[in-house]
């Protein structure tokens, strides 16, 4: 048995799970648009810790997402995560925001297609099979109403994320199903990519471990008053 410490900040969800294995100690997240992580991240790690009546010694692994997703949402999860690391000794496993948002619906039929926003009509995106088996790489890309038709002529596509919903607006395929309550990726869904890289030590180096930003960080100037 090991607990792991999960954290999940790649968008305005603020994620956190401790798991002794697939047992789920302590489990809460937060959305907030205008991205408080830094003020609710500690304190939800806090309480992970006093609920399950454990010392951060204890604590085998910290495993955190690492985008993409927003610039301020992982660099404040990933430098948590580099923190507790450093600070205790722990190993750091990350995996891809987008595999654990795909990890939120089983499907029998299809393929799984993760989108995250990244503002305008922009999305990261990843395709997924029912396996949760990565079988397209990650990538910016712009929604068209001709987005994703190749994956579409063959079956059915299973929208997830709150970039679904600019796809949804645009591509009216019959094999096109949404799922408008399913925004975030969550610490929860986490777990079982948590064990299966543990137990196959795929450990990151604390020191140089960065967040998969994918784009960018554009600086928005304020406009003239």
């Amino acid at each position: 048995m090991a607990l792991r410490l999960y954290i999940e900040t790649a968008t305005t969800n603020c994620s956190v799970c401790l798991a002794n294995d697939e047992e789920v100690l302590y489990f809460k997240e937060e959305n907030d648009k205008n991205y408080s992580h830094s003020e609710k991240l500690h304190v939800f790690i806090k309480e992970a810790y006093t609920t399950a009546g454990i010392q951060p010694n204890d604590v085998t692994a910290i495993v955190v997402g690492k985008g993409p997703g927003s610039y301020t949402g992982l660099r404040i999860g990933v430098s948590t995560a580099k923190g507790l690391c450093f600070a205790s000794d722990k190993e750091l496993i990350a995996m891809e925001s987008l595999e654990i948002l795909a990890r939120s619906i089983n499907i029998k039929n299809g393929v799984i297609l993760s989108l995250l926003d990244a503002r305008r009509m922009e999305v990261y995106s990843a395709v997924y099979n029912s396996n949760y088996e990565q079988i397209r790489g990650t990538k910016t890309e712009i929604i068209t109403e001709e987005s994703f038709s190749d994956y579409l002529a063959k079956g059915k596509v299973h929208f997830i994320g709150n970039g679904a919903a600019k796809c949804k607006d645009v591509i009216t395929h019959e094999n096109a199903v949404f799922y408008d309550e399913i925004y975030f990726p969550s610490a929860k869904h986490m777990i079982p990519i948590g064990i299966k890289k543990h137990k196959n030590n795929e450990t990151e180096d604390v020191a140089y471990f960065e967040p998969y930003y994918l784009k960018d960080f554009m600086v928005t100037k304020a406009k003239k008053k």
